[in-house]
């Protein structure tokens, strides 16, 4: 876990990750990456590697309220202040591009909420309350896209992934996972297109294919990665019996794309246990390297790596009330639990329960 990692054009000098996590911590108007947030990522630059909190890539990309974009001068301008306080420390981080599809309101984007179909479930995100403040509403039934949306938003993906390396981000990571936009269309429940973007595996994984594509021909694929979560139905109502094998068939389209890494999002919301035969079929088709993020304890973390099935271990909520968790596993300190009050302020306000949490003291 604390060895280096040097491969595909990325060196760290862990394999401790820190996990995406929204902190809507923006500067307003046009939710502006800051200092504080500068901050917060310096505090934590410890680990190998640094995966930012979910940031969209267009305004109609929005389904969270006061998250950072990538679209805009100032949004570039703003990273910029993270990126140089990783770098300072001697960490790296690539920033997680980010269109959540359905798991919006056009209270949030300014616009209806894009998905492959016009089909909505029962679901809530953070935005703007009709007395005021923030909190979770409901999210409105979606717009089924066209194909020049699609075209649309691959070039949005193009155009985010160029202003993050303008940023100075060591890379991208697509989010096609938790039920937001990819992961719509990759799963039968959510997808009944009849076009080349629906239907069999093959169509059903063409859009993220295409935008992977299209993404690692403009930067290069050592700086583009992947999130995939399939053995969790966040964002859905039921289990989709095709999802396992439809991600084996994808890592096979990705391996000669020598991806940065493949991220798998496990053991949150509703979920299945990941079985080792699983791993074992994404080793014998999947070569390059592969991150695993999910309830994670040094030892559950460590037998991933001994075994070859991860590259790179990542930890969410550990990280937010231990800035110092590395030193804290290296030393097998006590970690400082994420309990009911750091849940309170997960989401919005300010330094407090952001950049207020302690290095350990003996």
């Amino acid at each position: 876990m604390f060895k280096v990692f040097k491969g595909h054009g990325l060196e760290t000098r862990n394999r401790i990750a820190m996990a995406p996590m929204t902190r809507s911590r923006t500067s307003q108007p046009g939710d502006v990456p800051n200092e504080m947030m500068a901050t917060y990522y310096r505090q934590r630059a410890s680990a190998g590697l640094i995966v930012s909190e979910g940031t969209p890539i267009s305004a109609a990309a929005r389904g969270y309220s006061m998250t950072p974009g990538i679209y805009t001068p100032e949004h570039i301008e703003g990273w910029k202040k993270t990126t140089q306080a990783v770098h300072q420390e001697g960490g790296k981080i690539f920033t997680q591009l980010w269109h959540v599809g359905r798991r919006s309101h056009s209270d949030i984007s300014g616009t209806k909420p894009l998905a492959p179909s016009a089909i909505k479930i029962p679901d809530q995100v953070f935005g703007p309350l009709a007395e005021g403040g923030f909190g979770m509403i409901e999210t409105e039934t979606p717009r089924e896209m066209t194909l020049q949306d699609i075209k649309s938003t691959i070039a949005d993906f193009v155009q985010a992934g160029k202003n993050a390396i303008e940023a100075g981000f060591d890379g991208v990571e697509i989010h096609a996972a938790h039920g937001y936009l990819f992961d719509t269309f990759l799963r039968l429940e959510s997808n009944q297109r009849s076009d080349q973007y629906g239907g069999c595996q093959e169509n059903r994984m063409r859009f993220l294919v295409d935008t992977l594509q299209a993404l690692t021909d403009e930067i290069g694929g050592e700086r583009v990665a992947v999130r995939l979560s399939p053995h969790i139905g966040e964002g859905f109502a039921g289990d989709d019996v095709e999802i396992v094998p439809l991600t084996l068939a994808l890592l096979e389209k990705l391996q000669p794309m020598n991806l940065a890494y493949v991220h798998f999002s496990e053991n949150i919301s509703r979920y299945v246990e990941v079985p080792e035969e699983f791993r074992q079929q994404v080793r014998r088709i999947y070569s390059n390297p592969i991150m695993i993020a999910g309830k994670l304890t040094k030892e559950s973390a460590q037998q991933l790596l001994d075994k070859q099935y991860a590259d790179f271990v990542a930890f969410g909520t550990p990280f937010v009330t231990n800035p110092d968790l590395v030193a804290r596993l290296a030393n097998d300190n006590p970690l400082a639990e994420f309990d009911a009050d750091a849940r309170l302020t997960l989401y919005d306000g300010g330094a407090e329960g952001y950049i207020d949490y302690p290095t350990y003291q003996a």
